[in-house]
């Protein structure tokens, strides 16, 4: 199963830390181990390689980027790990051959995957009840899958590298102490971080099997000098393994896995609410009809201030939310903030929830007939869901079409490729290029049940993957105009391994994807015709928590303009330019 899907989120964010943060980051230990075997490679692909010299990651060089990294210090110093991670990944587009950004990209990159593990449950979980063999064996059988499936050649060297740095970051977070070292003394876990990494000095790095042994290895030290169970060692290598090899391959907790596979198949466990993590909030972004949350009155531009014991300005809020995740049935009891300040005490019932990826589906000109709607994903329900809105636009005597892709950060690929099809009567959609060749694929488009509609389909920097595989081909293919900013640029596609070992899931790179034209789609994006500068979206709230009505989304404002001032299609020749056949 093949799935594009863009990695986005916020982080644990402790203020009240910045001097432990200076410590850590000056001790040198980690640094040291981050430069020790990572040699001098370039940039490459979607990511980089670590390189460079002790000296040079521990100073700020004296180039362009020193204020950028200077600023990704301060997010660094307040813990606020997704804000840095974002900022230094912009960054790093900016100045791709900068390796000291590319170095504190990767280390807070594991510092908020630490401190997320040891919030969820599932590999909380997962950490007691495995056994060391059982950890090893689950390490090995992800190391098969990069082997196979990876869309680089994987550098055993670099992956054993990076599971190092991630123990010896996982041994200064207090998630990890309190749960795997509590009670050892505090002077011997600093002794066993500073050192591990020359544990790894000479050791054989050639194959996955050597990396087995060393990880191994490791673990029994760790159990001799900490007393801590080989299976947190071996955890930590695989997780750090994984999360360093590009933005978008991840480890899946059990938990995680079965959130996956819902997304794709449409539908959940919970409220039937979208939400967006403020500072110290939970904004809701749009409330499913028919859901848990509907039905108890919540609303669009409402906010979540306290999920069970946890409030958001003393908890981070991506933590209180995942507090809203639970049993089929089971109860949550909630504290909702109104717009205007008054808040409610709630207790709402979990419960399987569809998720529909077509929203806000209306004639945006009734005049000229200008239809609209909006696109939240790409799941396995799409292309069903879109062509069910389309015939009733239809009925509605829609003559021209905006698709809004603003903000949808993909989905399947098989998705993207169904609903280009659907628009584009010949000619390519995109093509998929992997290290193994059975992840090459060429799709085109085919004539038959092809709407003919004219077409605007609107993007900004947040349509990722799949949208930008359709808004690549509508655009390459001349069907239709862009309106909007340059997409996001994640031009590369996930596949989803169960684990047969544990229950563990891995989303894995194996393959980039380049439009029509040949042109790649990673770190570049898809470039509108018409560049528009973003505004709030029609239909969702503002900063004030209002919806934003259609005629203050300056982007489709433009689209209609576009479209009436380009096609005033007559009546008599709708007919024509809608479909093909009939339902």
């Amino acid at each position: 199963m093949t799935l594009n899907a863009r990695v986005g989120f916020r982080s644990p964010n402790n203020r009240s830390s910045s001097n432990r943060f200076a410590q850590r980051w000056l001790s040198g230990g980690l640094v040291v181990a981050l430069v020790l075997v990572a040699g001098n490679k370039a940039a490459r692909g979607d990511h980089q390689h670590l390189s460079g010299t002790a000296s040079t990651a521990v100073s700020v060089p004296a180039s362009d980027a020193s204020a950028l990294i200077d600023e990704g210090l301060r997010l660094e110093q307040d813990e606020l790990w997704t804000d840095a991670i974002s900022h230094y990944e912009k960054a790093s587009r900016q100045y791709p051959q900068d390796k000291t950004l590319y170095q504190r990209l990767i280390i807070c990159r594991l510092r908020y995957d630490v401190n997320r593990r040891f919030q969820d449950q599932s590999y909380l979980g997962s950490l007691k009840q495995l056994g060391t063999g059982q950890a090893l064996d689950l390490y090995a059988e992800v190391l098969a899958n990069l082997e196979s499936h990876y869309v680089e050649n994987v550098d055993w060297a670099r992956t054993l590298l990076h599971g190092t740095a991630a123990l010896e970051i996982a041994l200064e977070e207090p998630c990890f102490i309190q749960e795997t070292l509590a009670g050892v003394d505090p002077a011997a876990i600093e002794r066993f971080r500073m050192n591990v990494h020359r544990q790894m000095i000479g050791r054989s790095t050639a194959t996955r099997f050597d990396l087995r042994a060393n990880v191994a290895y490791v673990a029994g030290l760790a159990h001799t000098e900490l007393g801590m169970s080989g299976t947190a060692t071996v955890l930590e290598y695989l997780s750090g393994a994984i999360s360093t090899l590009d933005p978008y391959t991840r480890l899946l907790s059990g938990d995680q896995l079965d959130e996956m596979f819902s997304n794709i198949e449409g539908n959940f466990v919970g409220l039937g609410i979208e939400l967006k993590a403020d500072e110290d909030s939970l904004q809701i972004l749009s409330v499913i009809p028919g859901g848990p949350a509907a039905e108890a009155g919540i609303l669009p531009g409402e906010q979540i201030v306290r999920v069970e014991s946890a409030k958001t300005t003393d908890n981070d809020p991506d933590y209180v939310a995942d507090l809203l995740r639970g049993m089929e049935h089971s109860y949550v009891s909630i504290t909702v903030v109104d717009k205007a300040g008054k808040s409610r005490e709630m207790n709402i019932q979990r419960r399987r929830v569809d998720v529909p990826c077509v929203e806000n589906v209306h004639l945006v000109d009734p005049v000229n007939k200008v239809g609209y709607f909006r696109l939240t994903n790409f799941q396995k329900t799409t292309t069903r869901d879109v062509e069910r809105e389309l015939w009733n636009l239809q009925r509605q005597g829609m003559r021209s079409l905006v698709l809004d892709v603003r903000g949808n950060p993909g989905g399947l690929l098989s998705a993207a490729v169904e609903l280009a099809d659907r628009f584009l009567s010949n000619g390519r959609i995109v093509t998929t290029r992997g290290r193994n060749t059975r992840e090459n694929f060429d799709y085109s488009a085919h004539r038959a049940n092809t709407w003919n509609v004219p077409l605007v389909v609107l993007i900004d920097e947040n349509s990722a993957s799949a949208s930008e595989i359709f808004a690549g081909a509508i655009s390459d293919n001349g069907r239709g105009t862009l309106v909007g900013k340059n997409s996001y640029g994640k031009g590369s596609v996930q596949g989803i391994f169960k684990m047969q070992t544990a229950k563990f899931g891995l989303c894995l790179t194996t393959a980039k994807f380049y439009s029509p034209s040949g042109r790649a789609i990673s770190q570049n994006g898809v470039l509108p015709h018409v560049e528009v500068e973003p505004t709030y979206i029609a239909a969702r709230p503002n900063k004030d928590g209002e919806l934003t009505l259609d005629g203050d989304d300056a982007v489709l404002q433009r689209a209609v303009q576009q479209l009436t001032a380009s096609v005033n299609v007559p009546s008599q020749m709708a007919s024509r330019n809608l479909i093909g056949r009939l339902p």
